[in-house]
């Protein structure tokens, strides 16, 4: 079983550039989805981050004018004697400037706060919006997909891969935004304050940038390897907590703990060596800053102890080299260093986030299953004996092609049917066979001989590779799928049961039904008695899929659903296969009654069903080898009589 993906969780990352953000077409998607839904909040964000790194550089330039316009002119004003009597510092103006900083500061602190608060709502959101999609677009797939994806593949989808968005679109994004600002305001002010010392700063800067996606580039290998054993380790507990009653039946725990151990060590030793090289980013990172630090305090000296007035030593407007400018330049570098170690850790996040982005948008763009019909299923009613549509359910129906009604009578015919469910490996040969309106149709054969593969291709589940399949002279190609599949009612071999009430799994058959029909149907199929012995009968709640039952009450309820349904034709796959001899034999009048007037395909049913049916399909290795009569069959003493007369049908 494929396996779930961790949860994108924060830590050490691999090494990404911007070459990796631009060919990561899902990150693009992504952004632009956020961008669709959230326009006008995106732009309040933009704004805020611009404010935010406004006023973060603005309180890093004032301590050049705290310096060199307030702190040195105090330190230098006359004392003593020469001061004069009562004359002292004037802090008035220092004072008005705090002030100003102060509000500075607190109109970025507001920003910051505005923006995280909008991008908890942006991202929420999203997720809630691809969660929708992501579901609605599960609904519309054939089952063929969901017969290539196991079930905890397909649910990590849900929960690993699209949470692993929410840390990107809440803080990846726009502290990437932030940083990029952060780095061009800052640039520019560098500038303006020393020239060489901007060179100096860019020179570690880029020194920094090479570091971080040269060891980055390293662990990329390792990081996907991790992703791959994470899957792994998570699918096979999510296998073994669910066959946990298998593991013990058969002492299986030895062995699943052996081959837990191997592939646990595999995860340990993928993301050992994925996360080595990225744990060493950031103090490189930070004492390749360091350094940059103390160099461009030890160059801003000599330059100004040089005391020379070239533009080229000072800023851009020819300014000499003050102390208060190299305290402020010193802040600058910090700024600007940081924003670029933050750069590549965000893109990071974002590329390696790209792999859940990837199979969610994955299958959004899967291909829904196609339904070209034109022919519906309507209710009708006879009106001074023509056939017209009704409003209103009235047990009767008809197909509805344009503006003709057809009546519904479950003349069901495949011609030359051949189908295989991989285009290499046929499994259905030359099909030939006529469902007259009310008769009962039997499968019977091996495992693997193609019984339910039939019935699958009457539905539409999957799609035949030749030949043709007519319902009632229509072929079923024309008729709408979820027409064509209300006109069938189906108890599957496979109960499957849902978290709520008994009564709420017998009305899944039909949602209109009330709970008298509902009821109606349960004593229909004489799961009544052991319904009403449940602690709350009709309204007691069935666990994960009725856990709290047994198997063959479990199938009680499935029967009871197609009851309720109350369809014009059934198929039974296996459908009293978990029921005891003596729960079957009080069932079957129930079953009786309800195949009464319906065209009825039974697969492999036990021996009652099959020696009650008008005709009886003898499959192996998907033909039809024989067919018939139970009497006929027997007498032929073929396949089936081997069947009956060895180990029986069921």
């Amino acid at each position: 079983m494929a396996g779930m993906k961790g949860p994108g969780n924060r830590g050490p990352q691999s090494g990404a550039t911007l070459s990796d953000l631009r060919k990561s077409s899902a990150v693009w998607r992504l952004m632009g989805s956020v961008l669709k839904e959230h326009p006008a909040a995106l732009a309040i964000v933009a704004v805020c981050i611009v404010v935010s790194s406004v006023t973060s550089l603005a309180s890093s330039l004032f301590s050049r004018s705290l310096i060199d316009d307030y702190i040195t002119p105090m330190l230098n004003a006359p004392t003593g004697l020469f001061a004069g009597v009562g004359i002292g510092p004037d802090y008035h103006p220092l004072a008005i400037a705090l002030l100003r900083l102060a509000a500075v500061i607190l109109a970025g602190i507001a920003a910051d706060l505005a923006y995280s608060l909008i991008m908890i709502f942006i991202g929420q959101g999203t997720l809630k919006s691809l969660r929708l999609r992501t579901f609605t677009k599960m609904e519309s797939l054939p089952l063929r997909y969901f017969d290539s994806h196991s079930h905890g593949d397909i649910m990590s989808v849900y929960t690993n891969d699209i949470d692993s968005l929410r840390q990107v679109i809440g803080n990846s994004f726009p502290r990437l935004l932030q940083s990029l600002v952060t780095i061009i305001a800052t640039f520019v002010s560098m500038l303006v304050l020393s020239i060489p010392l901007t060179l100096v700063s860019l020179l570690f800067t880029l020194l920094i940038f090479y570091v971080t996606t040269s060891l980055g580039k390293r662990s990329k290998t390792y990081f996907t390897r991790r992703q791959k054993n994470l899957g792994i380790v998570n699918g096979f507990i999510e296998e073994m907590v669910s066959s946990q009653k298998v593991v013990k039946v058969f002492c299986h725990e030895k062995k699943a703990m052996e081959e837990f151990r191997v592939i646990n060590e595999n995860l340990r030793s993928s993301v050992f060596n994925a996360n080595k090289i990225g744990n060493i980013i950031m103090p490189v990172n930070s004492n390749i800053g360091n350094f940059g630090y103390v160099f461009i305090a030890i160059v801003g000296a000599l330059i100004a102890l040089g005391g020379s007035q070239g533009w080229w030593l000072g800023g851009i407007g020819g300014s000499a080299i003050t102390l208060g400018t190299i305290v402020s330049f010193l802040t600058l570098h910090k700024n600007f260093t940081r924003p670029v170690s933050q750069i590549s850790n965000e893109i990071n996040s974002i590329v390696m986030a790209s792999a859940g982005a990837d199979r969610v948008f994955a299958l959004l763009d899967r291909q829904s299953e196609v339904d070209e019909g034109r022919v519906t299923l309507v209710d009708a009613a006879l009106k001074d004996g023509v056939l017209c549509e009704s409003p209103v359910r009235t047990g009767r129906w008809a197909w509805k092609d344009g503006d003709t009604l057809t009546p519904l009578q479950g003349h069901v015919t495949l011609h030359t049917v051949d189908f295989g469910y991989v285009p290499e490996k046929q499994v259905l040969f030359d099909i030939d066979m006529t469902a007259w309106p009310g008769q009962k149709i039997a499968f019977v054969g091996g495992t693997g001989a193609g019984k339910t593969t039939i019935t699958n291709l009457v539905n539409r589940f999957y799609e035949i590779s030749d030949g043709s399949i007519e319902y009632d002279g229509f072929d079923v190609r024309d008729i709408s799928k979820p027409s064509l599949r209300r006109s069938l009612g189906t108890v599957l071999q496979e109960t499957r049961l849902f978290s709520g009430t008994v009564l709420d799994n017998i009305r899944f058959g039909r949602l209109d039904a009330t709970d008298e029909e509902c009821r109606q149907a349960a004593r229909t199929v004489y799961a009544d008695s052991f319904i009403r012995r449940l602690p709350d009968g009709y309204d007691t709640i069935l666990d994960a899929d009725g856990g709290n039952l047994s198997q063959g009450e479990r199938q009680l309820i499935a029967i009871a659903r197609a009851a309720v349904a109350d369809p014009p034709v059934l198929v039974l796959d296996e459908a009293t296969s978990s029921i005891d001899t003596r729960t079957e034999k009080l069932i079957q009048k129930g079953m009786d009654s309800l195949m009464k007037g319906r065209t009825t395909f039974v697969i492999a049913h036990r021996l009652s069903t099959v020696r009650n049916a008008d005709y009886i399909m003898v499959l192996d290795h998907g033909r039809i080898i024989e067919r018939g009569k139970h009497e006929e069959l027997l007498g032929q003493k073929g396949k089936y009589w081997e069947l009956y007369t060895g180990s029986g049908i069921s």
